[in-house]
């Protein structure tokens, strides 16, 4: 799946990237392509497009012309930011106080990616929603929990990095049963700040209200995009069930700190 482009709908595309870990194990990253309701578009994440991908996105954009903005959102997916600007050099570029850390020379705007101002440019379009109760960035550089998520109303769609992973099992172990599912990244249990757990709770559960009419999940690694069928269940209870099996670490986090 990695290195294609994934029209979500007629104002959204997502675009997949590899990202191999070890040299093998290829998790996938992504990008996404969002257009405006001016008729602008904005990159949603960096990654370095291919020549296919690049002539798709330049004939959706008057060649890259269209472009008006580079959002982005995890502070520790930082390897193709200066492709991406290279691609785009007239799009405005957001990034994390990380971002601007990692790629000093590169001619950042402002406001922060993780900040407040962001979505109130944006916010005709886009929402954004920062993780609570957990570090955004972590003193352990391991632990990727966190990221800005955003959400596209338009299209009903949430683009996640780490926060939330989809993997869809191969068609033999779904035959077996084994269904496909949304989580909340691993590292979850690291991420929480001293007595975070009811912010994290709260967090989650406002996400899936405030973002309920969601039809679409596209998410960085592992699997796409959940887009669920008539009889499956919503992307928020999705996010909900989420939240439902990751209790006993938040449990074992509000015990450790009592």
């Amino acid at each position: 799946m990695s290195d294609t482009t994934i029209q979500i709908s007629e104002d959204f595309w997502n675009i997949r990237g590899s990202f191999k870990v070890g040299g093998v194990l290829d998790l996938g990253t992504h990008a996404s392509l969002v257009r405006r309701a001016d008729g602008g578009f904005v990159l949603l994440d960096s990654w370095t497009l291919t020549p296919t991908q690049k002539a798709e996105v330049h004939a959706l954009t008057d060649g890259g012309r269209a472009v008006d903005a580079i959002i982005n959102l995890h502070p520790f997916h930082t390897l193709h930011c200066e492709a991406m600007h290279h691609d785009f050099p007239n799009a405005k570029l957001y990034g994390t106080e990380r971002h601007r850390a990692v790629w000093p020379a590169l001619p950042w705007e402002p406001e922060l990616s993780e900040g407040p101002e962001v979505p109130e440019i944006f916010g005709t379009d886009l929402a954004f929603s920062v993780p609570e109760g957990v570090d955004f960035v972590s003193a352990n550089e391991k632990v990727h929990f966190a990221s800005v998520l955003a959400y596209h109303p338009e299209s009903g769609t949430i683009h996640v990095d780490d926060t939330l992973t989809f993997i869809r099992p191969p068609a033999l172990m779904r035959r077996l049963g084994i269904g496909e599912r949304i989580s909340f990244h691993p590292t979850l249990g690291k991420a929480l700040k001293p007595g975070g757990a009811a912010a994290f709770r709260d967090w989650a559960r406002g996400v899936a209200d405030r973002w309920g009419t969601a039809r679409t999940l596209c998410a960085a690694h592992v699997s796409h995009a959940y887009t669920p069928g008539p009889d499956a269940p919503t992307v928020a209870m999705r996010i909900l069930a989420a939240l439902e099996k990751v209790e006993p670490v938040l449990a074992a986090h509000e015990g450790a700190k009592a």
